[in-house]
């Protein structure tokens, strides 16, 4: 799992093998998760992908430990 810094008020999450899987946005005062899935033919899916069951998430901070036990433990 991996956390990539867009700007100042996005990252982008990607699974362990490097998919982009949504991104966290920063949205009065939290940090809101918003899931993204690709079709096959490469189109973006809001709010679709391996976790669309986590979209909208809020968390008060990243924490990549607490996003790996959240998002990716089962």
């Amino acid at each position: 799992m991996q956390l990539k810094k867009i700007n100042d008020g996005v990252y982008a999450l990607h699974d362990l093998s490097g998919l982009h899987v949504g991104n966290f946005k920063w949205i009065n005062g939290l940090w809101k998760f918003k899931a993204i899935g690709y079709d096959p033919h490469g189109q973006v899916l809001p709010g679709g992908g391996p976790l669309t069951d986590r979209h909208n998430t809020t968390l008060a901070q990243l924490d990549e430990a607490l996003i790996r036990d959240q998002f990716f433990q089962e």
